[in-house]
């Protein structure tokens, strides 16, 4: 996994004993045991998992210290042979004071020990009476087990051979503080932060601390591994629930069931490769680093072992979420985005008429439905809108219908101008033979189709509404000056997987049947530009997916090569664990190869694009989010896939 990018981690909560330390540590060393067998590179334990973090002033008590020391040390002994970096949470005494510590260990030996640098001293929590802050600690190191150990929160650690890994530790309430410590040790490098902790449960902290976790690994670019402690604490006034998360760049990958009886394993592969796109993307990480970094951070060097499989689950429709509630909250938001921006368009310039082309396809159809949502909020009259249907040599009688029907019902001025005796002029003026399909055929189509809708806003004072989609911008799908150009496009930001739902949403909660009817049919309709003759029966003969391929896989490939960055090899991985039922190896290598050549070779329609609203992570704009060179090579790219090529392919 580590040649994609992985690196797998664990939380690991045990079932504690108060007050027991060779209990706990051989408890802590059963999930060590299971965390390696599941080739766990980094596994982090409850803060004071050795002795239990709520001993009171048992902590003074030299018997508890001691044992304390001897279970790290039997943690250590384990670990010798094994790469694995493991932190766990233990009282450790330097000079005449006790802290709070994580301890760092891999392969026999003590990394390192970062104290707690805030103590809390509030309400149920008394680690003041007990505990130093790491900001009264004056060593640089102490003696542990016969051996000089680097004591201090200025420690990172490195993984030997991977550069993109380097892990910074901070304790429980250090992340609840205004600025927490892994805010500087995430400037100063920290891809991944660990936090030993033990955080009460009461009513509603769980989905604050969620949050919280969530939120700070968002804000640094980075995986946040959160171990809470469970059952075994004792409950004399608190109950702890066992609550441990992994995070990366803002999203659960992994949580624990609280309040089980049992240890638990929590394990999730995190994505180095995309946390660092994340950062090398970010200008205000590198800005906090200047501001913030003033290096002194020592690093303390371990290995880990390399999983052999990867065990993040991958989305097919990484647009789209899954769950209907956040699919439809997001198409609300997505609608009202593409309101707001036509809306405040047409106030602009004054009030003109919206002037869009229906085909009875997809993506015209939800630009009409904005048109339409404009006209509601903004109290402009339906008849403002122009939408016009333009019948060509390839229109079908069903996307005819639909158009027209669409119209009527939603109340737009309705206009039907046929392309097929211009379009016919045309051809013979420049001596194209109409018996041959090809290219000039089509594009000769769409762009007598755009120049009627330019001339009618002309006529009209009106905008043209562009309808074309970001998976055909990646794509360059569009005819260059027809249907690539208009005056405003409300679909541009938004793949074809989601104009889907979209256009679904809408339906959904519209309350006029016809409508509904009208539009569930729209859905169930093929896609296609229709530029070529129906077949013998009239239906579509010309299907997009079948000349430049699915557009699931599209949109899947774009948003990794947008979103993250990826590699081709790891992008082909990535879409066999999510479509290997549906497509096989040599399917899925064929598209993705056309999938680059046609984003590359087409950037230069995407440079001239007309203006429209960004509404998600990924934009093709040339004045927002993406910036290429129209020439630029794909070689390298290609380079890598024939590295790949599967057998058949």
């Amino acid at each position: 996994m580590k040649d994609l990018g992985y690196i797998r981690t664990a939380c690991a909560v045990p079932v504690i004993k108060a007050g027991d330390c060779a209990a706990n540590a051989d408890a802590v060393l059963s999930l060590c045991e299971k965390a390696y067998e599941k080739q766990v590179s980094i596994v982090v334990f409850p803060e004071l998992c050795v002795t239990g973090y709520t001993c009171g002033d048992l902590f003074f008590q030299r018997t508890l210290q001691k044992a304390a020391a001897a279970a790290v040390d039997k943690i250590r002994e384990w670990s010798e042979g094994r790469a694995m970096l493991i932190v766990v949470g233990a009282p450790v005494a330097v000079g005449s004071g006790l802290y709070n510590c994580a301890v760092a260990l891999s392969d026999g030996e003590i990394l390192g020990i970062v104290p707690k640098t805030y103590v809390p001293d509030n309400q149920e929590y008394y680690e003041k009476r007990w505990f130093r802050s790491a900001g009264q600690l004056r060593a640089t190191d102490i003696s542990c087990f016969g051996a000089a150990v680097p004591v201090g929160t200025d420690l990172l650690f490195r993984h030997e051979g991977w550069e993109d890994v380097l892990v910074g530790i901070e304790i429980c309430e250090d992340l609840w503080a205004p600025v927490p410590p892994s805010c500087r040790q995430a400037v100063e490098g920290a891809t991944i932060i660990v936090n030993p902790s033990a955080s009460n449960e009461v009513i509603g902290k769980s989905a604050y601390r969620a949050a919280l976790v969530r939120q700070q690994s968002a804000r640094l670019n980075a995986g946040y591994l959160y171990c809470s402690c469970g059952y075994g604490e004792s409950t004399t006034d608190l109950v702890f629930g066992g609550d441990a998360l992994i995070c990366e760049r803002g999203s659960e990958l992994a949580r624990s069931r609280r309040f089980r009886t049992e240890g638990q394993l929590v394990v999730a592969d995190l994505d180095m490769e995309a946390i660092v796109h994340d950062r090398q993307l970010q200008t205000s990480f590198g800005d906090s680093a200047d501001i913030l970094g003033d290096g002194g951070f020592m690093e303390c060097f371990f290995n880990a072992q390399d999983a052999q499989d990867c065990l993040r689950e991958v989305n097919p429709q990484p647009f789209v979420p899954a769950d209907i509630s956040r699919r439809n909250e997001r198409c609300e938001e997505i609608f009202n985005i593409q309101t707001m921006a036509l809306g405040s368009r047409v106030a602009h310039i004054g009030d003109p008429a919206m002037v869009v082309g229906i085909s009875g396809g997809l993506d015209s159809t939800l630009a009409l439905l904005v048109c339409v949502n404009v006209c509601d909020q903004f109290g402009i009259d339906r008849k403002r809108i122009h939408a016009v249907t333009m019948p060509g040599f390839g229109t079908t009688d069903r996307t005819y219908d639909n158009a027209v029907s669409l119209i009527h019902s939603l109340g737009a001025t309705f206009h039907e101008i046929s392309i097929k005796d211009a379009a016919t002029r045309h051809l013979e003026d420049i001596g194209h033979d109409l018996n041959v399909h090809d290219v000039t055929y089509e594009n000769a189509q769409a762009r007598e189709r755009t120049q009627i809708l330019m001339d009618l806003a002309n006529r009209l004072n009106g905008l043209v509404i562009g309808t074309g989609d970001l998976s055909e911008l990646a794509l360059g799908w569009a005819t260059y000056n027809g249907d690539h150009m208009s005056m405003y496009g409300v679909n541009g930001g938004i793949p074809k997987t989601l104009v889907r739902y979209l256009v679904r949403y809408v339906a959904d909660e519209n309350p006029d049947a016809a409508i509904r009817r009208i539009l569930y049919d729209v859905l169930d309709t093929p896609v296609s530009p229709e530029l070529l003759p129906p077949d013998a029966s009239g239906k579509i003969a010309q299907k997009t997916e079948d000349l430049v391929g699915p557009y699931e896989l599209h949109d899947f490939f774009m948003y990794h090569v947008l979103r993250n960055g990826y590699r081709p090899d790891k992008i082909y991985y990535l879409s066999r664990r999510a479509f290997g039922g549906a497509y096989d190896d040599a399917t899925l290598y064929k598209w993705l190869r056309n999938f680059y050549w046609r984003f590359f070779t087409q950037q230069f329609k995407r440079s001239c694009l007309p203006d429209g609203p960004k509404v998600g992570t990924v934009s093709l704009s040339p004045r927002g989010d993406w910036r290429m060179p129209s020439d630029a090579r794909v070689e390298e790219w290609m380079r890598v896939l024939d590295r790949i090529r599967p057998a058949g392919a």
